[in-house]
């Protein structure tokens, strides 16, 4: 099958790592994260534009240094280039999902935690899913 057909909403709340990559295409990627109470992703930036969907919990979206409160159903779109990070305010795991356009980590690579995340220096290698 090409593609990638499943419910993202019930991946997402039931995923426990830091960051997990679902399905990567040539020009996008899907991956799951979930932060927990006052965890972040980090303050970051990209050559790839990202997309992110919280599905549960709250935090705080913070954009060229504009914080924005988030919570469940919101969505944030980071332009590449944009200084950026996902903070956790609330007192649950922050759930979320997130594509990347172009694809910005290695197929079905999969980090426990953020010390994991930081510990590896892997980036999208050209390989997709499919």
């Amino acid at each position: 099958m090409k593609g990638f057909v499943q419910d993202i909403e019930s991946l997402a709340v039931n995923n426990d790592k830091f960051r997990q990559v679902l399905y990567t295409a040539k020009n996008s990627q899907l991956v799951l994260m979930s932060l927990k109470p006052e965890e972040d992703i980090g303050a970051e930036i990209h050559k790839v534009d990202q997309f992110f969907r919280v599905e549960e919990g709250s935090g705080v979206a913070v954009l060229n240094g504009v914080r924005t409160p988030i919570q469940a159903g919101f969505a944030v779109l980071v332009p590449a280039g944009v200084t950026h990070n996902i903070i956790n305010t609330g007192t649950v795991a922050l759930k979320l999902y997130t594509l990347y356009a172009p694809p910005n980590h290695r197929d079905g690579v999969i980090h426990e935690t953020r010390a994991d995340a930081e510990g590896d220096k892997e980036h999208f290698d050209g390989k997709t899913t499919e």
